[in-house]
Formats: structure tokens, C-alpha cells, sequence
């Protein structure tokens, strides 16, 4: 009975172990563990896959199931924790006095199907990474369904989950399935190399240095480094998962993706590559990622394919001048050994398979990526920049796994070309932010208090997507709790709240922001000018020496703004950075604003990046802002980073929003106002010039066509800038020279804040524009940002975008009510058969309304039936696209018979949804009576020869239809010809 009772005392710790992460990945793998040991059967497994149930739900009804299993079926429950859960995360469970309850028993197994079973926990493993190839041989032998792999490849589900479903399916089929599972997964492990099978026997010095390395790497992790403060936040205690994702092949759609996928066998683009680059704006948690990766590879929790893991921070390298070989770059910058230095680098070259290593922020390298100088030796010395080319490049230490992290802005074709990999890192979801603040907040009431505030704001809400905004909401709940109406709506507001934060941490006395500014004047100018030259120069790391020559203090070091830096190989002497390179750049904005040292052309130069960005020189725009000298001069030549141009305009953009009309008054009693004032109007002249000079780069359309501009990221930061402002009249300016018909903001890196920005300025335009926004980060809060400007719009174009059904039941309860939204395309999100009854509410009720296109999506014959009811009295709809969904023949029917009286309908595809004859004598009934249609897709569908028969003669009736589409079906070639000579309008 021991067991029972220890789950029953523990309850809550085990409930927050299996949960804290947010990932549902411990969870199911400790379910995969009780169904290989028979402990959970079918139906008990089947009860634990409620659609749409939180994790935590999940969880307790996991409690509940083991808790009647008696006491060996708890007793394996425990003991499957301990195995699954990282020693952090076991902490506060005791699993003491509870036997060992996993020990692989022998016994033959004849079926496959029990075998398949009792190899859950490893097939996970072993799959992931061949799903596609598992899946098509399982059509190939007729075992598996199209829809069937539609099922199991739902793009939002992770790798690790698409395993699972995997083996749902082939339990239901049968012995034969089962067989072929376990025989492919064989034959991989067969064919795998033999040389990472077989480890090395490592000496006693590697075993000490090992552990050594092990200890410095824990030691540097455990606490969160980035935008934590003086809080000595747990990592463990308060880490998040952000959104993963693999980059957009044309095709295809958004994975979601695991930790485990980082370094894993999933999206690989080049086999003989090594480095793997993790991408994503600032602020999107790509430290706090590797920082956790480092953890769980020091905690023995994960990552152990890797004896050594040497993690190394581009923003320290920066401070090496010196020319260092690999040996001394991995044992001065990581971890000395104490003992037989030539031995253990002699291993790392004889076993690079076995090492990892991490470089976070390449985008602050002050030297941009060069593929031209090559390096082979690992004796040889080079300046740093130089080893870390060859390296990520593989001219070095061909075989070590090579993980990056970057600003995209940093990573060029010739970066591309040598990575193994790319995952884009897309900060936190909704579900994530509410997990953050929970975790960050240990009052509950406080945590329920802020989120409250969050969703009452949700333009605040839209800044939490940046996990480093999040962060400082949370941190600063005092000050959003009790700013009541006066709630942040910029960044620029989010950034002077921490101001306050810290200001007011090391005082008694309460003030405004404004009067918080004038008592530290001092201490800002001080900050701001050393962030001012870090920016122009590309630095990130301060000595003493370059805090003296800006007159910091230890009392403006104190403020918190500051974290010490930590890295071993900078010598004896302290060395600083900001709490993130955005706090940075923010100093560097107030030292703009507030400074009497600066001249009339600091701010133009900061917004003529556009022009600076061809002559890769853009740290020159504040070359008449320094103090000259020869040196500084050439600093300033010789630095030109990726990095420059993104800070530059994070500077901008903070510059925007501290001199709108609303902010100024805090400036009012630090400086003159009339400079403050004369300043204000040239950011807003230099807002409105960037704005026209994208205007006139519009190309005359073609005749016939609508007039289309293609916006760049540098249109968008423009549009960040205006917002900063918070002024109705500067945005309606800014936007009245835009004459088009269609506006297009592709592969932008657009996500809930640029959303924000979007609607407050587009909503200005004089006359409706098309909006086309795919292949970004929008996300059903994003969708809720643009919601301001639908009137304005009349299609909107969203694929791509991580939308759900949540986000299309806002949309559309806004856009029901706008005149000029016609049209709008959903292709490649996470939409299932919920947000059909909301499409089809749109259709009973918007009689103007001309195209609807929700391909390669998860709707079934349900959700077609719900749009079926809103097509029946639509009287507009000229286009409906429901390719690569899984309606089948009766979602076939259902539409088929409610578009047969229609007069509008011109274009229907149905391509890819499982349809057979059943739905195509339906459609044939369509292709008869619907007198306006002229195009209809059925490729890749199951209709055989019978159903086109059905269709040819429906054709003879009908000579309106110009080609009925109807490749890759159920069809021999011969069939095919004889279909062409009876009738030319089909195409296969």
C-alpha cells in the first residue's frame, strides 16, 4: 500500500512536476511507460485523450486512473516519474521507501501488436524523424489511409506527439501494420553508422574535466542570466517553452516543435552539415533557450549523446583581441583542466561526434559572417570571428554539433548554406504567457491580478508575445496594478515602467515616472551616454575603465540596470552589460532625448538606415555624435555588424515613443523644451519621409492588375515608430500618400506587436487595400490587434500564421459588420471544424462576400456540413477552396448539394479530401444544375472511373464548366486516355 499512499501525500508535487514545464511531454511519457507495463489499458488511455483539456486536467485524471490500479500499478507510476522527470524537477517529490518498479521482465512475445505495445517508450523515441517515411510505407502496403497520415502529421502537434498517433493507429489495424512498424524501425537501426554506436572508453583526467566542465556549465545556468536583474530568478523555477518552429518550404505548414527537436532528426536540410541556428527577434528568449539546453545537458537530463557541451557568448568574444587556437578558445573561454590539456583536446579531436558547442548571439559578432578565409588546423591561431566562421562552416572541427543563435537580420545565403538545420524561435503563445506569469508570480492572487490586467489590455497582451516584455510586466506588477486606465500601451511604456521599478526599489519616496527622471538625471545620462557608444561601436560588454570615462557609479551601477558579466576568461577586473541588449538600447534613446551634447543630426542619421544598410556602415550615423578622434574614427569604419541596423532601430523606436506629444512632459523638467520639442518634429519629419520613400518605390502596376506594393521589414519598423508615437494626426500623415489596391507584408516577422502597429496606422487609408500577411507569426491574439483596421480591408490574406479557431471566432465577429471585407484566405493554419460554424454565421449574414479559401486545414465532414448550412443562403460567394482538409464523401455531398442552386460560384477545390464516388455523383449533380461554376479541383481524391462517368455526362448539360480537374486519383492510364477523347474539359 506504501505507493498508494505516497501519490496520495504527494499529489500536488507530482501534479506540479508533470506540469511546470507547460509541455505535455513528461506527462506523456510517463503514459507511455504505464501502457508498455500494462498498467493503463486501451480504454483508460482513450479517457486521457479529451480534445481541448488543459494539461493540468489531464493530469489529475492520470492520478485518478493509476490511484485505482492498486499498489504495484502506483508503484510503477513513481517509478516511471523518476525515470522521466530531470533531477531538478524531482526535487520536491520523495520517492524514497517505493521499490524499483521498470525492470524489463523476460518473455516471449509472438504478436507484434504486444511487442509494438510493450516498445512504446522507445518507439517514441526511435520514430520521430522518419514519420513521412514510416507513413508511407504503411500506404504503400495499404494499411494506412491518406487521412489517415493527414491525422497523424497534424502540423500542432510536436514530433514526439505525431509518434504517438502514430502508434495509436497501427495498434487499431491490426498484427500486419504492427509488423511493418517494427520491421522499419529495425532496419533503420541497422543501417545506422556504427561509429556513433560504439562510445570511447574515456581516461581518469577526461572524467575529472568532465565534471569540471559539467560544474562551470551548472553554475552558469542555474539562474536565468537574461533580463532577471538581482533576482536570482531559478531557471528551473520560472523557464517557459517558447514557440518553435521549422522555416516555411513554400509548401507545407508550420511544425510545432519540442526542445528535443533542436538537435533532433526533425527539418534537416543538409546531412553533411553541423551547425544547427536558432532564429528569432530580440527579445524572443534565444539565450534563456540555450541557457536551458546547457541545464538540462548539465542535469544529465538531456543531450547526453554529448560528453562535453562548451558554451561560449559572442558578445564576450567580442572582447578578444587576441589570435587564439581551438584549444584555447574551448579551454580559456569555458573551462581550464587542471591536468593533461593536450590528452583531453586530443579526444574532443578524435571523437567530435561526442562534443557539443553553443554560440548565443551571433547578431552581436562585430564582424559579419565571411566564408572566404579558411582554416583547417585546430593548432592554428586566428582572431576569433575567423575560428568561429570555420567552425560553424565546418573547415574546423568537421563533426562537432554546432548550435547558434541569432537575430535574423544576421543570417545571409552564405550562413544558410552550412547549417545541418533552422529553427525559427517565435516567443511565448497565450497558453505561455499564462504559465510565465503564474510561475513568476509565487502570490497566485497576484499572478491572477496581472493576467486580469493583460486581458483587459490587449495591446499589452500583444507585447507579452516577447518573452523579455513579458518578463518585465510581471516584474514590474506593482506599477501595472496600480496605473489603472493609464495601462502601458508601447513598448516604450513597458520600458519606462521598469524605469520607475528600479528607481522606486531604492527609494522610499513615491513619484512619477517624470519625477523619478529629474532626481537621477545624473544616473540616466551616465547609463545613456555608455549605452549610446556601445550601440554606435557594437558593445555590449563594459570595463571599469569605460564606465569611469562615462562618469558611472557604483550608486548607478547599483540601480539594477546592470548585470555583472560573468565570463571567467575577461580577467580579474569586473565587466558589465545591461540587463538586454534592448535595455540598452533604450539608455541609448533617453541619452538622445535628454542630452544637451547632441546636434540637429543625431536623429536623422539614426533614421536614414535604409540608406547606411547598402554601404554596410551603419554604426556611421553616429560618428558626429562621439567625441572625434582617430581611433574612434576608425571604430566606427571598421565595425559594421548585422547587428547594427536592429539595434539602431530599436533606438529609433524607443526615440519615437519618448518624444510623442504624451511622453515629452517627463522630459520637460530635465532638459529644454524647446529642444525636446524641435527634436519631436524631426523624428515625425523622418517618420513621413521613410514612409513616402516607400512609397515612391511602388511599381506602376501592369494593365489590368490592381496596384500591389510589397512591403519590407524596414516599412514595418517605420510603422512601429508611428505607434511609439501614439498620435492619430502623425499616423493619418504618414499613411495618406499610399495609393494601392493591395498591400503585401510577407516573411515580415510580424507577430502581435507589429499587429498592433499595423491597425493603428493602416486604419487611416483613404480607400479599401487588400492585406496579405503570410508566412508570419500573427496567432489568434495577433488576429485580435488587426481587428481595429478590418473596416479598411476588404481581403485578408493569412497563411501561414498559427491561427486557431479561437482567433477566427473574433474575426469574424468583427468583420461581419464591415461593408468593404470580402474576401479572406486561411491556407496552412491549426483550424478545425469549430470555427466552420462561425464561417458559415459569416455567410448566412454578409451577402457581398466573394472568396473563402481554408485549405490544409483539420476540417472533416462535420465541419463541412456546418459550412454547408451557411451556403445555402449565400447568394456572393464566387470562390470556396477546402483543399487538403478531410471532409470526405460526406462533406462532399453536403457542400455539393448546397452550391447546386447557387449563381455565384465560379471556382470550388476539394483537392486532397478523401473523395470517392459517393461525393463526386454529388458533384456531378453540381456540375449540372450550378450554371456559373467553371472550375472544379478534385486532384489527389479516390474517385474511380465510375464517378467521372458520372461527371461526363453531367457536362454534356452543362457547357458553361471550363475544366474539371481530376489527377492522382483512382484511375489506370488506360482509363485516363479513354476519359480525354470523351471529354476535353477534364485534365488529369
Amino acid at each position: 500500500m506504501f505507493a498508494q499512499e505516497l501519490l496520495l501525500r504527494q499529489r500536488a508535487e507530482f501534479l506540479h512536476a508533470l506540469c511546470s514545464s507547460g509541455s505535455a511531454q513528461h506527462l506523456e511519457s510517463v503514459v507511455d511507460i504505464l501502457l508498455a507495463k500494462g498498467v493503463l489499458g486501451w480504454e483508460d488511455y482513450q479517457s486521457l485523450q479529451f480534445p481541448g483539456r488543459t494539461l493540468y486536467a489531464n493530469a489529475r485524471q492520470l492520478l485518478d486512473l493509476v490511484y485505482t490500479k492498486g499498489a504495484d500499478g502506483c508503484g510503477i507510476f513513481v517509478a516511471a516519474v523518476e525515470q522521466v522527470l530531470p533531477e531538478a524537477q524531482r526535487a520536491s517529490l520523495s520517492f524514497s521507501g517505493c521499490p524499483p518498479c521498470l525492470e524489463d521482465k523476460e518473455k516471449t512475445q509472438s504478436a507484434s501488436a504486444e511487442k509494438l505495445l510493450a516498445q512504446r517508450p522507445s518507439l517514441v523515441c526511435k520514430l520521430q524523424g522518419c514519420i513521412d517515411a514510416v507513413l508511407q510505407a504503411l500506404v504503400e502496403s495499404g494499411q494506412f489511409s491518406p487521412e489517415e497520415c493527414d491525422e497523424v502529421q497534424l502540423p500542432v502537434h510536436t514530433p514526439s506527439q505525431q509518434a504517438r498517433r502514430l502508434l495509436d493507429h497501427v495498434s487499431s489495424k491490426g498484427e500486419a501494420a504492427a509488423a511493418l512498424v517494427l520491421r522499419f524501425v529495425q532496419q533503420k537501426e541497422e543501417s545506422k553508422p556504427q561509429l556513433n554506436q560504439k562510445k570511447p572508453t574515456p581516461t581518469q583526467e577526461f572524467l575529472k574535466y568532465q565534471k569540471k566542465l559539467t560544474s562551470s556549465v551548472s553554475a552558469q545556468s542555474c539562474f536565468l542570466s537574461t533580463y532577471g536583474g538581482t533576482n536570482h530568478m531559478a531557471l528551473d523555477d520560472v523557464f517557459t517553452e517558447v514557440q518553435l518552429e521549422l522555416p516555411q518550404s513554400g509548401v507545407g505548414v508550420h511544425r510545432a516543435l519540442g526542445l528535443e527537436d533542436i538537435l533532433g532528426p526533425v527539418g534537416i536540410v543538409n546531412e553533411d552539415a553541423d551547425t544547427v541556428l536558432v532564429s528569432g527577434e530580440a527579445g524572443s528568449g534565444k539565450s534563456t533557450l540555450l541557457q536551458k539546453l546547457h541545464l538540462l545537458w548539465a542535469q544529465g537530463a538531456a543531450l547526453q549523446d554529448f560528453v562535453l557541451l562548451f558554451p561560449f557568448s559572442c558578445r564576450r568574444l567580442n572582447s578578444e583581441h587576441r589570435e587564439l587556437s581551438v584549444q584555447e578558445l574551448l579551454f580559456e573561454h569555458c573551462c581550464w583542466p587542471d591536468r593533461e590539456q593536450e590528452e583531453i583536446f586530443q579526444f574532443i579531436l578524435d571523437h567530435p561526434h561526442l562534443i557539443l558547442f553553443t554560440f548565443d548571439g551571433l547578431d552581436e559578432l562585430k564582424q559579419s559572417f565571411l566564408d572566404e578565409h579558411r582554416l583547417c588546423r585546430p593548432t592554428q591561431c586566428a582572431p576569433v570571428h575567423l575560428l568561429l566562421f570555420n567552425l560553424i562552416q565546418g573547415s574546423l572541427m568537421k563533426g562537432v554539433r554546432k548550435v547558434v543563435t541569432s537575430r535574423p537580420e544576421a543570417v545571409g545565403p552564405g550562413l544558410k548554406k552550412h547549417l545541418y538545420k533552422e529553427v525559427l524561435l517565435k516567443g511565448f503563445s497565450p497558453f505561455s504567457i499564462d504559465c510565465f506569469v503564474r510561475k513568476h508570480q509565487r502570490d497566485s492572487t497576484v499572478a491572477a491580478k496581472v493576467l486580469a490586467s493583460l486581458q483587459a489590455n490587449t495591446a499589452l497582451l500583444g507585447l507579452c508575445h516577447s518573452p523579455v516584455l513579458c518578463c518585465i510586466v510581471s516584474q514590474c506588477h506593482k506599477e501595472l496594478l496600480g496605473c489603472g486606465e493609464g495601462s502601458p500601451q508601447t513598448i516604450t511604456d513597458v520600458y519606462l515602467m521598469i524605469l520607475q521599478h528600479f528607481f522606486q526599489h531604492h527609494s522610499t519616496v513615491k513619484r512619477t515616472v517624470g519625477g523619478w527622471l529629474q532626481e537621477n538625471l545624473k544616473s540616466v545620462l551616465h547609463l545613456g551616454q555608455l549605452a549610446f557608444k556601445g550601440i554606435a561601436t557594437s558593445c555590449y560588454i563594459f570595463s571599469d575603465t569605460d564606465l569611469e570615462k562615462c562618469g558611472v557609479t557604483e550608486k548607478d551601477v547599483c540601480m539594477s540596470f546592470f548585470i555583472q558579466s560573468k565570463d571567467m576568461s575577461l580577467g580579474h577586473s569586473k565587466h558589465y552589460e545591461f540587463l538586454h541588449v534592448t535595455m540598452q538600447c533604450f539608455f541609448a534613446a533617453l541619452y538622445i532625448v535628454l542630452s544637451s551634447n547632441h546636434d540637429c543630426s543625431t536623429i536623422p542619421k539614426l533614421f536614414e538606415l535604409q540608406d547606411m544598410r547598402e554601404t554596410s556602415h551603419s554604426s556611421k550615423c553616429f560618428k558626429a555624435c562621439l567625441p572625434s578622434s582617430n581611433k574612434q574614427e576608425k571604430i566606427l569604419q571598421e565595425c559594421a555588424s548585422a547587428a547594427e541596423t536592429p539595434n539602431l532601430q530599436i533606438t529609433a523606436t524607443f526615440l519615437s515613443g519618448l518624444l510623442s506629444q504624451r511622453l515629452q512632459k517627463l522630459c520637460f523638467h530635465c532638459c529644454s523644451s524647446v529642444m525636446v520639442e524641435k527634436k519631436s518634429r524631426q523624428v515625425t519629419r523622418c517618420l513621413s519621409k521613410g514612409m513616402q520613400k516607400h512609397f515612391r518605390s511602388i511599381p506602376q502596376p501592369v494593365q489590368g492588375e490592381k496596384k500591389s506594393m510589397h512591403a519590407m521589414p524596414g516599412f514595418v519598423w517605420l510603422i512601429k515608430c508611428i505607434y511609439e508615437m501614439q498620435e492619430s494626426s502623425i499616423a493619418k500623415n504618414a499613411i495618406s500618400k499610399l495609393q494601392v489596391d493591395h498591400l503585401k507584408l510577407t516573411f515580415c516577422n510580424i507577430g502581435p506587436v507589429e499587429c498592433t502597429a499595423l491597425a493603428y496606422v493602416l486604419k487611416h487609408l483613404k480607400k479599401p487595400v487588400g492585406l496579405e500577411l503570410d508566412n508570419n507569426s500573427v496567432g489568434d491574439v495577433g488576429v485580435e490587434q488587426l481587428l481595429p483596421c478590418m473596416d479598411i480591408c476588404n481581403s485578408l490574406y493569412l497563411r501561414n500564421n498559427n491561427i486557431t479557431d479561437e482567433g477566427i471566432r473574433k474575426l469574424i465577429a468583427n468583420v461581419i459588420h464591415c461593408d468593404n471585407f470580402q474576401k479572406i484566405a486561411l491556407f496552412n493554419n491549426s483550424l478545425t471544424d469549430a470555427c466552420t460554424q462561425h464561417f458559415s454565421h459569416l455567410l448566412k449574414n454578409k451577402q457581398n462576400f466573394l472568396s473563402l479559401r481554408l485549405g490544409n486545414n483539420n476540417i472533416t465532414a462535420e465541419g463541412a456540413k456546418h459550412l454547408a448550412e451557411g451556403l445555402k443562403q449565400n447568394r456572393s460567394l464566387q470562390h470556396l477552396g477546402l483543399w487538403g482538409n478531410k471532409i470526405g464523401d460526406e462533406g462532399a455531398e453536403a457542400i455539393a448539394s448546397a452550391l447546386e442552386s447557387s449563381n455565384s460560384l465560379v471556382w470550388l477545390s476539394l483537392v486532397g479530401n478523401g473523395v470517392g464516388n459517393a461525393g463526386a455523383c454529388a458533384l456531378a449533380a453540381l456540375i449540372r444544375n450550378c450554371t456559373s461554376l467553371e472550375e472544379l479541383w478534385l486532384t489527389e481524391n479516390c474517385i474511380t472511373r465510375t464517378g467521372v462517368e458520372l461527371m461526363i455526362q453531367a457536362l454534356k448539360q452543362n457547357t458553361h464548366v471550363k475544366s474539371v480537374w481530376l489527377r492522382n486519383n483512382n484511375l489506370s492510364s488506360k482509363e485516363v486516355e479513354e476519359m480525354k477523347e470523351i471529354e476535353l474539359r477534364l485534365t488529369f
